[in-house]
């Protein structure tokens, strides 16, 4: 049977940071602002950032207060969450730093952050330029400590918080070519490790989702390449790819109140892919 993906949670009065304005962090958006969130997103493509913000959601004010997510599958026609875009590059520590500070400030405060910023170049690594790994380690990884170390720095004397961190099954596998983009990706993994043990005594959980091979922006041109696609989902159980509304539902449910005894984990949401 062909069941459609709904959203069925209650995130009214969150106030909630996106880093990613593209597939998967477009998607997460989309779903907070349904479910009533406020959401401030940030990108440094001006494109994806006025889609967003078209199609994510329409009047009301910022948050006010903090219901955590709570789920109610009975929720329909509440009110639908802003969504407001912010350009930034996030490979700057302090434009990361200062983006925090101006969503924070426009949001009222700050309850839910994911950090959905990926890039990819594939290519063996006798064959990667220093220049394209010291650009996907500023993309994935360290923008990811930037905007964290903001974060944290937020939710953890208000002694509330949800963060989480869009990783990769590839920061597990070894896949081949994927040398800088599956360092990174195991880095997040570790970095969240750490922000969870640090950050769980003042009820901030820091957990990660770590999708399969995905259909996105991302992947489109190489999925392209004659027998490709054939040959990525012959490597997964569930016989497709993955869409960036999989991730939707692990996302939110990490993000919300059920999950407060819920951190330092990598979710993998790979439809079997690290089963083989």
């Amino acid at each position: 049977m062909n069941r459609s993906i709904r959203t069925t949670w209650n995130f009214t009065g969150t106030r909630a940071l996106v880093a990613g304005a593209g597939g998967i962090g477009s998607a997460v958006i989309e779903a907070l602002a349904d479910a009533g969130a406020d959401v401030a997103v940030l990108d440094r493509d001006a494109g994806q950032l006025a889609e967003v913000t078209r199609t994510g959601g329409s009047g009301g004010s910022g948050g006010t207060g903090r219901t955590g997510g709570t789920s109610d599958s009975g929720r329909t026609g509440g009110r639908r969450g802003t969504v407001r875009g912010l350009s930034v590059d996030l490979t700057s520590a302090d434009a990361c730093h200062d983006a925090v500070a101006d969503a924070v400030g426009f949001l009222g405060g700050l309850d839910v952050f994911v950090h959905a910023v990926g890039a990819n170049d594939r290519r063996p690594v006798l064959e990667t330029p220093d220049e394209v790994w010291e650009r996907l380690v500023a993309i994935n990884l360290s923008s990811g400590f930037w905007l964290g170390r903001a974060v944290g720095n937020v939710m953890v004397p208000g002694g509330y918080g949800r963060v989480v961190y869009l990783s990769s099954v590839s920061g597990l596998l070894a896949h081949r070519d994927h040398a800088p983009y599956a360092a990174t990706k195991g880095g997040i993994n570790q970095l969240m490790r750490v922000m969870a043990r640090e950050w769980a005594p003042h009820g901030v959980t820091v957990n990660a989702v770590a999708p399969g091979y995905t259909e996105t922006d991302l992947t489109r041109a190489y999925l392209a390449k004659p027998g490709m696609r054939a040959s990525m989902e012959a490597l997964v159980p569930a016989g497709r790819l993955g869409r960036p509304e999989d991730l939707v539902g692990p996302t939110l449910f990490l993000s919300s109140a059920e999950a407060a005894f819920i951190t330092g984990q990598v979710l993998y949401a790979d439809g079997g892919r690290t089963l083989v």
